[in-house]
């Protein structure tokens, strides 16, 4: 029987949604992108990450749904979210914060939206890593 992904397609299709439509969504307005408040050499940087994410979900999306490469897909899509959840952890070290200039944060359970989004994103792609490299060296065994 073919293994169909179902898991690794899920995960990496879930996390693409979340980090090129979803936050896409959440800054292309006036807190982020058109913040009156920004310097414009921070913006170009904020616009550049939001294409550069996207287009590497679309790149994932295409891979894992098309290609069937689960490896490089779910790599990619953990890069990215783990690379939110790493800037979110030092932000103390460079002066960052996910809280706007007026104090306020978005939060779910008490908790940084973002964190949790790709805290659990980054989870089921960690997970269903280790099931897909399971699955591999089972199938390579019955060779």
């Amino acid at each position: 029987m073919k293994h169909k992904f179902v898991l690794q397609k899920t995960a990496v299709t879930f996390s693409v949604v979340l980090y090129a439509i979803v936050v896409p969504f959440l800054e292309i307005n006036d807190t982020h992108v058109f913040n009156p408040d920004w310097t414009p050499h921070v913006k170009i940087h904020e616009v550049w990450q939001l294409l550069t994410n996207t287009t590497i979900g679309v790149l994932c999306l295409w891979l894992i749904w098309k290609k069937k490469n689960v490896l490089l897909s779910t790599i990619l899509s953990l890069i990215i979210t783990g690379s939110f959840l790493i800037a979110f952890s030092l932000q103390d070290l460079y002066g960052g914060s996910m809280k706007y200039l007026d104090g306020s944060e978005k939060t779910i359970f008490g908790l940084n939206i973002g964190v949790v989004g790709f805290g659990l994103a980054s989870s089921l792609l960690i997970l269903s890593f280790l099931v897909y490299l399971k699955k591999t060296k089972h199938q390579s065994k019955k060779k």
